[in-house]
């Protein structure tokens, strides 16, 4: 069992319908993306609406670290003055990226290209997490890595300069992976070709894009191939931060399972590689309408109306998986409290987040109540029909020391008889510190 230094435990309950007109924080991908690809422009990119959990500030703090100049005005919005590509410098102390890993695996994208030395650390749960897919190939590109047993953090890279571009196809569809081979290709002569045999949200493709990167995306025989041309000067931007779907996602079910709830969600950023969930939720009857749909810095986005709904349960496409992995322990919950049966599977990936989100949510759903079955690629669910699950008596669920499993088992407080207690709030802050304060809001 984990635990935080300092865990805050609390009871989610029963309460008031959501209601009203909320905005959830800047999209976390948008986030971490805005601060690297702005560390590697030459001259000035702006952020606003970037998320400020502690995943992001671990990115600009390295950024930091590395050359970059990184402020945030009291207005909110934050400048990036950029080293150009290559430009990167030694660091003086070692990376500590707390919880994020996708700070981890991107950074060493871009270290793996320039001639210099990092070490990068992180908190309890991010050093158990296998770092070893974006070791091999950026070890074929010719970075060196002294890595913890089973690749993990603590570790030490070492990049080259000249790296060498390679072609490579994505064992396990990964955007992390993905993108961290395509920010080593940016300092690397040449064309570096990444292979998806599965699509994986591609902010990493659009954005770079937009920074003006050499970057090509075609669609042959069913997989998508990507390729980017070394050594191009990116163009600093302003960016306004689309907010995040994966937060919106725990209040749109939340709206969905609570009895007279009518809430509007401003802002959510729609990038078909990220809202799956959206669609599941549609496709079990959930009423979630878009107003307003908009393009902002290449990425679309709308305001969600979001009403209670009667869900139906349904077999989810494993294809979509990669579109939604982050998603799916609030599906989870939703799914709890639909008619019928939910069936998911190809969710191996899961297995190897912040916890074991199989095992965890299916060990917490079933403490508060739900009926769960745990399989190795995924939980079948039998929902309750709209009744309330029973919620704890006893001790509380345990969240691992993960944010969003923290968040959905809040979310399942809220349609319980008795309440739902957590060990753990504080790994929320990771990624959304204001959930608890907005989620008072739209029950107000």
């Amino acid at each position: 069992m984990s635990h935080s230094a300092n865990p805050s435990p609390r009871r989610f309950t029963t309460g008031a319908p959501l209601t009203g007109r909320i905005a959830v924080p800047g999209d976390k991908s948008i986030s971490h993306r805005s601060l690297m690809f702005g560390a590697l422009a030459v001259g000035r990119t702006t952020a606003r609406g970037l998320l400020e959990g502690e995943d992001v500030m671990a990115t600009a703090a390295a950024v930091r670290a590395m050359g970059a100049g990184v402020e945030r005005a009291d207005d909110g919005t934050w400048t990036i003055d950029g080293v150009g590509v290559g430009g990167l410098l030694q660091p003086q102390t070692a990376l500590d990226m707390g919880n994020s890993g996708t700070s981890t695996r991107l950074l060493m994208g871009l270290v793996a290209s320039h001639g210099i030395t990092a070490t990068f650390t992180g908190d309890v749960s991010l050093s158990k997490r296998p770092m070893g897919r974006v070791i091999e190939p950026l070890s074929l590109m010719g970075a060196d890595f002294t890595a913890s047993p089973g690749g993990r953090l603590p570790l030490t890279m070492r990049g080259a300069h000249p790296t060498v571009p390679i072609e490579y196809r994505l064992p396990v569809a990964s955007a992390q992976v993905k993108s961290a081979v395509l920010l080593a290709g940016l300092n690397t002569p040449g064309i570096t070709t990444v292979i998806e045999p599965v699509a994986t949200r591609d902010h990493t493709e659009r954005m770079l894009t937009g920074f003006g990167a050499d970057l090509t995306v075609e669609e042959v025989d069913g997989e998508r191939v990507i390729r980017i041309r070394g050594e191009v000067e990116l163009k600093p931007q302003d960016i306004v931060v689309p907010g995040d779907p994966s937060s919106a996602a725990f209040f749109v079910t939340a709206a969905l399972l609570v009895p007279g709830s009518d809430l509007i969600v401003a802002n959510v950023g729609l990038n078909p590689t990220r809202a799956a969930l959206f669609d599941v939720l549609r496709a079990m009857g959930g009423y979630i309408e878009e107003l307003d749909r908009r393009d902002v810095g290449g990425e679309p986005v709308a305001d969600l109306r979001v009403r209670h709904s009667a869900l139906t349960g349904i077999e989810v496409d494993p294809a979509i998986a990669p579109s939604m992995i982050d998603e799916f322990p609030i599906l989870f919950v939703a799914a709890s409290m639909a008619s019928g049966r939910t069936v998911t599977s190809g969710l191996d990936e899961l297995r190897v987040k912040e916890s074991d989100r199989l095992s965890a949510m299916a060990a917490a759903l079933t403490a508060a109540g739900a009926r769960i079955e745990e399989r190795e690629d995924g939980l079948v669910i039998e929902g309750t029909g709209g009744e309330p699950i029973s919620g704890t008596a006893g001790a509380p669920v345990t969240t691992h020391l993960d944010h969003r499993i923290a968040m959905s088992m809040a979310v399942a407080g809220l349609v319980s008889r008795d309440g739902v207690e957590i060990d753990d709030t504080s790994p929320i802050a990771t990624s959304f510190p204001t959930f608890e304060a907005l989620l008072t809001e739209a029950m107000a």
